[in-house]
């Protein structure tokens, strides 16, 4: 299974997307924003085989995250999760290999499948 990061501002998302992939036999590291999640993906000599992140949060946004992401890790796989269709937009720039987003609000099958999906 594979080694997931999740950056989320919002406790009940975290915890949501957590579970479900926990459930799935995926290892999750929670991080509370996108600057978290660098500083981690920075430091973390583990693998980290996909980041599962929501686009509007402070400091360092999913999307600026994701870029960051892919220059330091390039196989990397990610996720971006967003309420708003118009912050999906902003993504088209994301250099990533395997690359999904799924709007929110959204099932846990909904993760599980997108997750599934990008990991496949």
């Amino acid at each position: 299974m594979a080694n997931i990061l999740l950056a989320d501002d919002d406790a009940a998302v975290r915890d949501l997307v957590r579970r479900a992939l926990t459930a799935e036999g995926h290892s999750v590291l929670v991080t509370q924003d996108g600057a978290e999640a660098l500083d981690y993906l920075t430091t973390h000599t583990g693998t980290i085989d996909l980041i599962v992140t929501d686009v509007d949060m402070p400091q360092l946004d999913g999307v600026a995250l994701a870029r960051e992401a892919v220059k330091l890790k390039p196989d990397l796989a990610i996720v971006l999760m967003s309420g708003f269709s118009d912050q999906l937009d902003r993504a088209s720039g994301i250099n990533a290999k395997r690359f999904a987003s799924i709007s929110k609000p959204f099932t846990l099958d909904q993760i599980k499948t997108v997750v599934r999906s990008i990991l496949a």
